[in-house]
């Protein structure tokens, strides 16, 4: 005897479309290389990338997250080469957990994009250090990096509360 609850529940795509999302990306990877220095606080720069990541993973599955933080890992490998591949693990598993944690909530959620990019920024942080540790990156530093983490976690929910606010300001101006 079959049930509904023996088929597997695909749920329907709801997220941006795949050219929206490459815009975004594209747009958050010009304004990191390009204007992101500008908005340093205490030598620390917000992340656009990471902001444009956790925007796409909060409205889309697991899957297509972590391709999506992948894919921006390795832009941001290819704009700083010295780094292999740790920003891709790092964003990609980021992506990942971004995904998970916002399952059962509304994507347009202020509080859950805040909350989320919080524990990304200081997850993707840790997975940073932790592959360029790998590499032969000295140690020692654990307690600099731990606090450029927490600020830049600071300045990434700034970021994206604003983001999420000018969206909506635009929504309302267009209706």
């Amino acid at each position: 005897m079959s049930s509904f609850r023996d088929k597997p529940h695909d749920a329907p795509f709801v997220g941006p479309s795949w050219y929206v999302a490459a815009a975004w990306l594209l747009g958050a990877l010009l304004a990191q290389a390009t204007l992101g220095h500008y908005l340093a606080v205490r030598s620390v720069v917000p992340s656009f990338v990471l902001v444009a990541v956790v925007w796409y993973a909060i409205r889309v599955d697991t899957r297509r997250a972590a391709v999506y933080g992948l894919a921006a890992g390795l832009c941001e490998d290819v704009l700083a080469p010295q780094t292999g591949a740790a920003w891709m693990i790092a964003t990609g598993l980021s992506a990942l957990l971004a995904s998970r944690l916002s399952r059962g909530f509304f994507a347009d959620s202020i509080p859950l994009a805040a909350t989320v990019t919080a524990v990304a920024t200081l997850v993707r942080a840790l997975l940073f250090w932790i592959v360029m540790a790998f590499g032969g990156y000295p140690q020692g530093l654990g307690t600099m990096h731990f606090h450029e983490a927490l600020l830049a976690a600071a300045l990434n929910v700034v970021t994206i509360v604003a983001a999420m606010v000018i969206a909506r300001r635009l929504e309302v101006a267009v209706e």
